[in-house]
């Protein structure tokens, strides 16, 4: 598991992205219940996430931030990076974020596809 625990902060929510390869719709379950056993990922507001399998292909989660799966599945379609899922995770600060949220959630994307290209 690949992660970037402090990508950015905006008027008190902080964000963070993680990700790795799985096999299958089982594979991202267990993927999901291994990032949340750290308590401030359970504890996160939202853990918004997306993956393309090969086999089922497109496969998102809001987790209550509206729109956000959407953001990150487009960023995985371009990269063209299969059988990999990428999590948001936003602890909200007590501000609405408006549009900006999308922003930081390409910000997240961005810098985790980044890191994984040097790995």
């Amino acid at each position: 598991m690949l992660q970037i625990e402090d990508v950015l902060r905006d008027r008190g929510s902080r964000y963070a992205v993680s990700g790795g390869p799985v096999q299958g719709r089982a594979g991202i379950d267990a993927f999901l219940t291994d990032l949340k056993r750290a308590k401030k990922f359970a504890k996160a507001t939202h853990n918004s996430w997306a993956c393309i399998l090969s086999d089922q292909g497109a496969v998102k989660n809001d987790d209550g931030e509206a729109g956000a799966a959407a953001v990150i599945l487009k960023m995985l379609e371009r990269a063209e990076l299969r059988d990999h899922i990428v999590v948001v995770t936003r602890w909200y600060g007590g501000v609405h974020l408006g549009g900006d949220r999308f922003a930081h959630v390409v910000t997240s994307v961005r810098a985790y596809l980044e890191a994984l290209s040097k790995s």
